[in-house]
Formats: structure tokens, C-alpha cells, sequence
């Protein structure tokens, strides 16, 4: 262990030796060497400054941290991935779970168990490695349980198999008053419940177990058409999802990537339409099935073929290295023609926007039919999902504000008004947007959920329920 400076800020230095006596992991105050590092989150688009830094390395380091925080009523901050870190830290405890890192897979009874911060590519290879696979995001080091308690939409199998959160079984838990709990249907299931869907609001996850599916390829990639055919790839990206089985599922994106190395040449700098393609049934049942998109338009990159899912990553190629992120988003009824030329109109190749992507993600199938075991995770109801992202110079959050709020606004007509939890983002910390990622039983739930487990509010460096009734 190595133990913060005595003159940290508003922290005795008799403060955090007695702290880091009890803990395995680093104790960093913002004046020692290695603070930036253990503060560092993957989304760079706000510093944060914790008042200390404790990088755990297990649940009883988790515990006495929280503790720490709990007698000096300090905020707590969670970290394993940082990919939703968007709500500053500062003045925080922060618990960095990096080092959480376990993974066990149960091939017999199809479940993993991860620990805090196991990335998702290192889950899908260990449950390859058994003819399995996780309901994965489209990130490959997004954290795993921060994607499944946030619900967890998967591009490849949610339209077949659910939500992430739906195939939870038990998680182990440290909550505001300090105690490690084993939870699950049976065992404390009011808890069990709003962690399934309200995040990091109730404590911090040390373990969690969850269902995997015998997934071990798809049919998927991704197609480019130049910006010029937006409308003819729109209209054909719309007759495919509406006659889609469970088993596909295909998103469509607006891109405006830059000059550089990193993006391959064709698409450098220039305005492109990207359809991304997940199927789970066979190669030639795909090929007939995107026949009719294939045949609209020429490709500039047409990369769909049989791939095992451990490669699901290129299916929407997200980037991988830490940026400055500003994103929106917004659930929508349906996407017919009229919502498309919305599109076109506020993002197509003549429109003047800073936004570097535009997608319309499919749901429907699975995601809208409820969990055999109940959980926070709703608005199932919504068939699409609008998503835009920007990348800047961290700060930039007024910058992006107003050109990203106008890509929502423009299909606003066909918004439920309702959100993801996962795709709340830093425009989203105010009580009402929190608010409309559940349903309103659901919420008031959560809030009395959050009184008996969390009443002080420890745990609100998030998307924050408070703690109410």
C-alpha cells in the first residue's frame, strides 16, 4: 500500500494513514505520484478531482473506504472503466475497481461471474473458450458490470435474449452503511431488484453472476454507402427492420470521420452511411436477407460475413482509446419515412453539424417483453434508439449542448419522451432526466429503495435517485 500526503486538502494525514491501513490497494491524495493515473477515466471530457483515491483490490478494500466515507459523510465515486464517468468527482471518495478483475465461467450451468471491473472482450473470450457467450455492448472494454446494471442493450443479442440486466441471478454488494451483502431474488429482493437496472445509486457491485447463451458465431459487419445515398439506404435500412426476425438485428448511422491514419482510407473525411448487421442464423439466410440493402446503392466497404463473436467489436468498430465523448440520445415509437427525412434534413450530407456520429439502433423482439425475473430496467415499449456522439477537447459540454439537443429535437414527433439508463450522459445529471430513463412506479420505487439502503445519499457522484417516502 502507499499512503496519501499529510497535507492533503481538507484530509488529515492521520485521516488516510489510518485508511490505508486497512487497505490493500494505493491511497492517493491529489499531491501524490500516481493520482492522476488512479483518477483517470475513459471518457476525458471532465477532470476529476477526489479528495482521495483508493484503489481497491477487493471487496474488504471497497468496504472500509466506503466506511471512510460514510463517517465523514463524503460523497462516494465509483470507477472501473470510466466509459460513464461524466459526472465530476470531485470532493469525492473515489474507488477505483480496476484491479477487480476476475472471471469465472460455470459452463455447466451457463453463468459468469466477473468481478467489478472485468472489461467485456476479456468476457466474451474466456465464455468463448466454452461455446458461450455474454450479452455484450458494442464497446470491447466497457466495463461489464456497469454495462449489466445499467440494463445492458446488446447490438448482436438483445433483440433475441433481452436485456443484459434480465439474466442477472446474484451480486455481491457493499452498501452506505459499510456491510458486504450477498443478494438475489430471494435475499434482500427490493435491493436485488433496483440494482438491475438503477446502477451505481444503491452501492458498489464487487461480484456479479449472470446467464450466458450458446452463442459462439453470426453472420454481421458492417456496410458503407457514400452520404450521397442516405435517403435510398435509409428507405431499404427501413423495410429490412421492419420485417426483421428476432435473430437480426441491423442499426444504421450517419458518420463524419476525420483526415486521419487511424480511419481507414475510404472513409476519411467525408460524409458515409454505415449499416451495422447482426444475425444469428445462418450465412446464406443473411445473404437473402440483405439483398435487398446490398442491392441499393454501391458499397464502399461492404464487410459482412460469418464471424465468431469474439470479433463482434468490428460490427460497430467504436473507438477504443480514451476521448473527450459529449452525447445524446433518445427513444423513439417507431421510424417511418417522415422521421427519415427528419434525419436527413438536421443530419444528412448537407447538413451542417459537429456531431462525428448519428445512429438509429433497432429494438424490439426481447427488449420489449419483461424478465421472468422483474428488475428497474424499462420503456421497453421504444422500437428504435436514437444516439449522436461528439468528440472534442474536454470542457466543450456548452459547446456540443445546443447542435446535439437539435438532432433529438428534429425527431422529437416520434420520441416516447423516455430513455435508456445507459445512454444517460452528462446533459442528463438533472432529477426529471434521470426520472424518464424508468417507468414512474418504478422510479418511486427506486427512491424508497434508495431511503432504506442509502439514505444519506452517499452514493450520488451518478445519474442520481434520491432517496424518498
Amino acid at each position: 500500500m502507499t499512503i496519501g500526503s499529510p497535507d492533503t486538502k481538507n484530509l488529515a494525514g492521520p485521516d488516510l494513514a489510518r485508511l490505508a491501513a486497512e487497505i490493500d490497494g494505493p491511497v492517493l491524495g491529489p499531491a501524490d505520484h500516481g493520482y492522476v493515473e488512479e483518477t483517470a477515466t475513459w471518457n476525458l471530457a471532465s477532470a476529476h478531482r477526489p479528495l482521495v483515491a483508493v484503489g481497491a483490490t477487493s471487496a474488504s478494500d471497497v468496504r472500509a473506504a466506503v466506511r471512510f466515507a460514510g463517517v465523514r459523510n463524503l460523497p462516494v465515486a465509483v470507477v472501473a472503466t470510466g466509459h460513464g464517468a461524466v459526472v465530476p468527482s470531485d470532493g469525492a471518495v473515489l474507488i477505483n475497481l480496476r484491479r477487480m478483475n476476475d472471471i469465472t465461467i460455470d459452463a455447466q450451468a451457463r453463468t459468469a461471474t466477473v468481478g467489478a471491473a472485468v472489461e467485456m472482450q476479456s468476457l466474451i473470450d474466456a465464455a468463448a473458450a466454452q461455446g458461450l457467450a455474454p450479452l455484450a455492448g458494442s464497446s470491447p472494454n466497457v466495463g461489464v458490470v456497469g454495462f449489466t446494471l445499467g440494463g445492458g442493450l446488446s447490438p448482436t443479442l438483445g433483440r433475441a435474449h433481452g436485456f443484459a440486466a434480465d439474466h442477472v441471478s446474484s451480486a455481491e454488494i457493499v452498501t452506505a452503511d459499510g456491510e458486504p451483502r450477498r443478494i438475489d431474488a430471494r435475499t434482500e429482493p427490493d435491493l436485488f431488484w433496483a440494482v438491475r437496472g438503477g446502477k451505481g445509486n444503491f452501492g458498489v457491485i464487487t461480484s456479479l453472476t449472470f446467464g450466458l447463451v450458446p452463442v459462439t458465431r453470426s453472420y454481421g459487419g458492417g456496410l458503407f454507402y457514400g452520404g450521397e445515398y442516405a435517403a435510398e439506404v435509409l428507405d431499404a435500412y427501413r423495410r429490412l427492420a421492419a420485417d426483421a426476425p428476432e435473430e437480426l438485428t441491423v442499426s444504421v448511422a450517419f458518420l463524419r470521420l476525420p483526415p486521419l491514419p487511424f480511419v481507414p482510407e475510404p472513409l476519411r473525411g467525408r460524409f458515409t452511411v454505415h449499416v451495422r448487421v447482426a444475425y444469428l442464423g445462418t450465412a446464406a439466410e443473411g445473404e437473402r436477407l440483405l439483398a435487398d440493402l446490398r442491392a441499393t446503392a454501391p458499397r464502399i466497404i461492404d464487410a459482412v460475413a460469418e464471424m465468431p463473436y469474439t470479433a463482434m467489436a468490428a460490427i460497430h468498430a467504436d473507438p477504443v482509446d480514451p476521448l473527450p465523448v459529449y452525447e445524446t440520445s433518445a427513444l423513439l415509437r417507431d421510424f417511418p419515412r417522415e422521421a427519415a427525412d427528419a434525419l436527413i434534413a438536421a443530419a444528412g450530407p448537407d447538413a451542417d453539424t459537429p456531431a462525428l456520429m448519428i445512429e438509429i439502433r433497432q429494438l424490439g423482439g426481447a427488449l420489449g417483453r419483461e424478465p421472468r425475473v422483474p428488475n428497474a430496467v424499462g420503456n421497453r415499449e421504444a422500437r428504435f434508439q436514437l444516439f449522436t456522439g461528439a468528440v472534442g477537447a474536454p470542457g466543450m459540454e456548452e459547446d456540443f449542448r445546443e447542435p446535439l439537443g437539435a438532432l433529438a429535437r428534429a425527431l422529437a414527433p416520434w420520441s416516447t419522451g423516455r430513455k435508456h439508463v445507459n445512454f444517460l450522459t452528462g446533459y442528463d445529471t438533472a432529477a426529471e432526466a434521470v426520472e424518464s430513463a424508468y417507468e414512474p412506479q418504478a422510479y418511486a420505487r427506486l427512491t424508497r429503495v434508495k431511503k432504506a439502503y442509502d439514505p444519506a445519499n452517499l452514493f450520488r457522484v451518478n445519474h442520481n435517485i434520491p432517496p424518498r417516502g
